[in-house]
């Protein structure tokens, strides 16, 4: 038995879409200036020790909020200046070295704490902060600041690529951000050599490798009006085997 024939079908080839870049399709961190005007702002909120105290936290050393909110007392070592960050999405834990103006930011926060509980940053209630009120906070920041909403993971890329911007080695940013794969970092050095700034390796800006001197090592303060840094720095150090 013949089959009739189809009419009007045609073979129509897709067309293949390529996707955009996640960076390209909105922006996903701050500019120096726009970190300077948050902590700014930040200051003059309900909790102007608590609250740039945070913010700086999570933009120095690039803490995802679960990792921020996470933190004890017993991560900071005051004596010797050095935080102890456990990486959260099986991130390398790392010890990173806190600056003098971070330091001495610490030290008045907990001069004005009454209570001996063990969580860095708590609430009015006395209860470790949630997401939930962090993201409230940096966005009220934001809004004094008259910047566009900001949410706390562009702290973490912000400084993926203030590092990246600055030419620092690919392999430094990878282990001080706590990525077990390079291709998370490759994000931030790829859009610091497209927009013109100094490229992974270069001879101008090239961030030591583990165990440098402190006085070469990253620094993620200078030129900030809120906190200006006075002390040295270390590269991180990887967690005891």
């Amino acid at each position: 038995m013949a089959t009739a024939p189809t009419l009007g079908r045609q073979n129509v080839k897709s067309v293949p879409v390529t996707a955009t870049d996640a960076h390209e399709r909105r922006k996903d961190f701050l500019s120096e200036t726009e970190i300077a005007a948050l902590l700014d702002a930040a200051k003059n909120g309900c909790h102007g020790v608590r609250d740039p105290l945070l913010i700086l936290a999570m933009f120095r050393h690039g803490l995802r909020v679960s990792e921020a909110i996470g933190l004890r007392r017993d991560d900071v070592d005051l004596d010797h200046a050095r935080l102890w960050v456990r990486r959260l999405k099986n991130g390398l834990a790392v010890e990173h070295p806190i600056a003098g103006d971070e330091l001495r930011a610490i030290k008045r926060y907990f001069a004005i704490r009454t209570d001996a509980l063990p969580w860095l940053f708590i609430s009015e209630r006395e209860q470790p902060l949630t997401r939930q009120s962090v993201n409230y906070l940096i966005a009220m920041a934001a809004e004094r600041a008259e910047l566009a909403p900001v949410h706390p993971h562009m702290l973490r890329h912000s400084c993926g690529f203030y590092l990246a911007n600055r030419g620092y080695d690919l392999r430094l940013i990878q282990d001080y951000l706590g990525h077990r794969d390079p291709k998370h970092t490759v994000h931030y050095t790829r859009v610091a050599g497209s927009r013109g700034l100094p490229r992974i390796g270069s001879t101008t800006q090239k961030m030591p490798t583990l165990g440098c001197s402190a006085s070469n090592a990253p620094i993620i303060s200078r030129g900030f009006s809120f906190l200006q840094d006075d002390g040295a720095h270390e590269a991180p150090r990887s967690p005891p085997t």
